[in-house]
């Protein structure tokens, strides 16, 4: 397994010197053990800070694999059902439409509220209390249930909501309490703590191209919060919970996250039990085709997915290719992290080498 390490290392590093890449870490657990705990390059190019193993680099939607986990640690403890309505946690949310809208639809992304609120700021959204109402009284595209969109920024503050109300502790305090601290993690979080922002990689997205849209449009990822990359290099951006999309994490992290998800977790410690996984990674079914396979929370393996094609693969990917999944038939967990989006992302090949060197075994 030590090849498996200097190969991985040696190809983040050309990854890097190629210009394919600014800094970027790759972590990675087989069957227990942690085989590859490699990172390369630079955290902020204007500094000349370096990464090392414990740099925090924002994750986008990386994050929603997180979040699923804590709602299905509530629901393994009878805190909640999937079956159970939203508004029965949630009397607000239960207007417009919305009355018969699941805890199990909010994780498959059916809710129907894909779109952020009108007639909001992006100061707006460090306001947890502010976008709950606001979220609780759109009206949905259509019947929960029915159909599937992807709700990238909305899903987060209905299952942080959900998981606040059944529970009584806020979401940063469920993570930190419920899964980061039984695994010994610390360095993943979601609401960056003050006193933080020196160990956050910055990031670059030098073919980013501005918005158009009008400030107002009724859109999933809004006009005022992009570039997404800009928003995440300020530390309010870092400093607000936002269960979707804000996660800011380290590789080693997030992989020790989906270890402990696999049969038999990691260093003694299984956050969920082989049968509330097969449950949680269930694939949707609806009566219209399902573009992606998905499951509660957790996007599912495909053919010429970056993950690999069994559906039995689970994990979230993010905006700028930050990626974290399970393989329960290989026994693997993998975090990979990185903070310059271009057209060069050398995640997928990064993945693929690293699956190639593990058939040798």
């Amino acid at each position: 397994m030590q090849d498996i390490q200097r190969a991985m290392q040696d190809l983040l590093e050309q990854k890097v010197e190629e210009g394919s890449e600014r800094g970027l870490q790759l972590a990675v657990y087989y069957r227990g053990e942690l085989i590859v705990d490699a990172y390369a390059g630079l955290a902020d190019h204007a500094s000349g800070r370096a990464v090392d193993g414990n740099t925090l680099f924002p994750v986008f939607s990386t994050t929603k694999g997180v979040a699923a986990t804590i709602i299905h640690l509530l629901a393994e403890r009878g805190q909640l059902n999937y079956d159970m309505k939203i508004a029965d946690i949630w009397p607000a949310f239960g207007v417009n439409g919305k009355a018969d809208a699941t805890v199990g639809h909010a994780l498959y992304h059916t809710t129907g509220i894909p779109h952020m609120p009108a007639g909001i700021g992006v100061a707006d959204v460090s306001d947890w209390d502010k976008m709950c109402e606001e979220i609780a009284r759109l009206t949905p595209q259509w019947p929960p249930g029915e159909h599937m969109e992807y709700h990238a920024i909305t899903y987060g503050w209905i299952l942080g909501e959900i998981a606040r109300r059944v529970d009584g502790r806020p979401f940063s305090q469920i993570l930190k309490e419920d899964i980061c601290d039984p695994l010994g993690i610390t360095d993943m979080y979601v609401g960056l703590p003050e006193g933080m922002d020196h160990r956050v990689a910055v990031l670059e997205e030098p073919d980013v191209v501005p918005p158009t849209a009008a400030a107002d449009d009724l859109q999933a990822i809004p006009a005022w919060i992009c570039p997404l990359h800009e928003w995440m290099n300020t530390p309010a951006a870092r400093r607000a919970c936002v269960p979707a999309s804000n996660g800011i994490m380290s590789a080693r992290a997030v992989a020790r996250h989906y270890a402990a998800l696999l049969p038999g977790g990691i260093d003694g410690v299984q956050l969920l039990p082989d049968s509330r996984m097969k449950v949680a990674t269930a694939s949707l079914r609806l009566k219209d085709p399902v573009p992606l396979p998905r499951g509660m929370g957790y996007a599912l393996g495909q053919e010429g997915d970056i993950m690999g094609g069994s559906l039995r693969i689970f994990g979230h990917g993010g905006y700028g290719g930050s990626i974290a999944f399970a393989d329960p038939e290989l026994g693997l967990a993998v975090g990979f992290t990185k903070n310059l989006y271009s057209k060069n992302d050398a995640g997928s090949s990064i993945i693929q080498e690293l699956k190639q060197r593990l058939a040798r075994f």
